[in-house]
């Protein structure tokens, strides 16, 4: 049975059209993941013991998303030894999502939590894989393949947009 390296939580079901992007990328690198919802307000006592007792398990990154106040990722960054990925994630009661950016990527000295980009539930995943790359050779080589995929697809793209022609355009 796999157990999961991974932990990707977010503070209502409301954010899993975002952080759906993050598990995408953990099963296209097969790394075991898990996914649940536990509200920093709701739920504290909940949050206190996932954060405590994640890296007993074979965690080894939490991804936490999270809208509006968006405290579940800095207070799991509190509890954990563990690499906090935050994801500030636009909602029904944020401030076009500045209030979650600014919740999560302004944290006190000693409690660091990497922020991606607002809705940015692809890119911790991508930083989640590259973490756990970091001491695993053939995932490693796995993240430079993708990379150098990223790079195809752009020069495939400006060959693409060659195709478009204007009457004034230079190059």
């Amino acid at each position: 049975m796999m157990k999961p390296q991974v932990s990707i939580i977010m503070g209502s079901t409301s954010d899993m059209p975002i952080m759906q992007e993050a598990a995408k990328i953990l099963n296209q690198f097969k790394i075991p993941f898990e996914i649940n919802a536990l509200s920093a307000h709701r739920v504290p006592e909940q949050v206190m013991e996932f954060a405590k007792n994640a890296h007993t398990r074979g965690i080894k990154v939490i991804i936490a998303g999270a809208g509006g106040a968006a405290h579940l990722p800095g207070v799991v960054a509190a509890l954990t030894p563990l690499p906090v990925v935050g994801v500030p994630c636009r909602s029904s009661i944020s401030i076009d999502g500045w209030d979650s950016l600014l919740s999560i990527v302004q944290m006190p000295p000693g409690i660091p939590v990497a922020t991606v980009g607002l809705d940015g539930g692809q890119n911790a995943g991508i930083l989640a894989v590259q973490i756990i790359a970091a001491g695993n050779e053939p995932l490693l080589n796995e993240v430079l393949q993708f990379k150098a995929n990223l790079k195809s697809k752009i020069l495939k793209a400006n060959e693409e947009l060659k195709q478009h022609k204007f009457e004034y355009r230079v190059g």
